[in-house]
């Protein structure tokens, strides 16, 4: 038996913007039994973007094939690989060379090894949580790291990347190539979550509160709590809020199943 089962869902609300343009999905492997990704996109200026990865990453993740176990090397190529090809897809669209429609990414793969394997870019955040305590959160250190060893820029200017066209690290930006960060966890039990989430809501909540919520609640309660405090906090200047909550619970223990049989080999 499994040492856990899973609880998830998906939720979002347009806040006070206009339109939605961010995106999110849970989907299963056509042929990876048991492997599930959740998908999340932050789309700025439309949803193009956004769209675009939740295609491609279906796409993808079905065309994906394992073997006797988890291979964490290709769980992350994949991922970079699903990056990758969005880009270059938006960057093509002759949409983009008006609009130029973009998106920070989230994405997440659980194995039936007990693992996860996400990547991320932009403003778009992972949360790893033990029980009511955050055990992770994705940032842009690695981004910034980059652009300091990669780029040669200074600390000071590669930390304010966000105000730059030149070095925003989204999908869809035509004057720089994506940075997927990549991270792993192996061991998930029973009473872990993980989130997915847009900017819209992390930026409204400490990494603890978001822990408490989703450990109290299951996801659907926690999402529409999150989305009516993040929605009470924004003060009517709320961004688009979208999350999908994943919750590893303990499996329902069988009841026993006496049988007359089995009272007279006990005896």
């Amino acid at each position: 038996m499994s040492a856990y089962k899973i609880e998830a869902g998906t939720a979002q609300h347009i806040g006070n913007r206009p339109q939605q343009n961010d995106r999110v999905a849970l989907y299963t492997a056509a042929q990876a039994p048991g492997y599930v990704m959740a998908v999340l996109a932050d789309g700025n200026n439309s949803a193009i973007a956004a769209d675009q990865v939740l295609h491609t990453s279906k796409h993808l993740f079905d065309e994906f094939r394992v073997g006797d176990s988890a291979n964490l090397p290709r769980l992350q190529e994949l991922l970079r690989n699903i990056a990758h090809e969005v880009h270059q897809v938006v960057t093509m669209n002759p949409i983009a060379a008006v609009a130029e429609p973009q998106s920070a990414l989230a994405l997440l793969v659980l194995t039936p090894q007990a693992q996860a394997v996400w990547a991320h870019l932009g403003d778009a955040r992972l949360y790893r949580f033990s029980g009511e305590s955050c055990a992770m959160r994705t940032n842009d250190a690695a981004y910034v790291e980059h652009l300091v060893k990669h780029d040669r820029l200074p600390l000071a200017a590669a930390k304010k990347h966000r105000g730059s066209r030149l070095l925003n690290n989204a999908l869809g930006n035509s004057m720089k190539a994506p940075f997927v960060t990549v991270g792993w966890h192996e061991g998930l039990q029973a009473g872990d979550a993980l989130m997915l989430c847009s900017d819209g809501l992390w930026q409204l909540f400490g990494p603890e509160e978001l822990a408490a919520a989703v450990a109290r609640n299951t996801p659907r309660q926690a999402a529409e709590r999150l989305i009516g405090k993040a929605a009470e906090r924004a003060q009517g200047k709320g961004d688009n809020c979208s999350m999908a909550i994943i919750k590893l619970v303990a499996p329902p223990q069988e009841a026993p199943g006496y049988t007359v049989e089995k009272m007279r080999r006990a005896v």
